[in-house]
């Protein structure tokens, strides 16, 4: 488990970053961490942009605000086109290769071009998207364990949806193997 991590999280409304960025932040406040969670939606609700940024730590946590993040899970491109160039050198994003483009990458970092689209199809529900490029932030980053992040989602998914905490943590654990 890192002493630091922070990570921004970005995409269009709706492809439920929000929701991973709540999930990781749950899941780091389980393991006895410093936790800042800090969600900035744009101005349309679904389709618009949306990014969150979490912040977990050992110590207590100074400012909540990234400007150079350590990491990033992007999965869009508008998203890539704004966080990229703020990527602290040495860190990692997570792109989804489903709608990026490879050439798009800046080749001096350290990426992780994950087709989480096309995975979370397979999964049987496009929607998780999210989970898959969350679980593959895990394995690099060596952030959390999986199994914390999977165990939180009984907290973070309503009871309405508990139905779908199974598919969600099979979702985390396909990002985390490909990664």
């Amino acid at each position: 488990m890192a002493e630091y991590q922070d990570v921004i999280m970005a995409g269009f409304g709706g492809q439920g970053v929000m929701l991973i960025g709540n999930l990781l932040a749950q899941a780091g406040m389980e393991q006895g961490l410093e936790v800042s969670f800090i969600p900035v939606y744009g101005a349309e609700m679904r389709g618009g942009t949306a990014n969150c940024t979490v912040v977990l730590d050992s110590h207590p946590i100074g400012s909540p605000l990234v400007r150079e993040p350590l990491s990033t899970i992007v999965l869009n491109e508008p998203s890539l086109d704004k966080f990229q160039p703020r990527l602290r050198a040495g860190g990692v994003q997570i792109v989804n290769a489903s709608l990026v483009s490879q050439g798009l990458l800046d080749a001096g970092l350290r990426s992780v071009y994950i087709p989480a689209n096309d995975m979370a199809h397979e999964l049987g529900n496009v929607k998780l998207a999210n989970m898959v490029a969350l679980g593959a932030w895990l394995k690099a980053t060596g952030a959390l364990p999986l199994t914390a992040v999977q165990e939180a989602l009984r907290r973070v998914v309503s009871a309405h949806y508990a139905k779908l905490i199974p598919v969600n943590a099979q979702a985390l654990e396909a990002g985390y193997n490909f990664a």
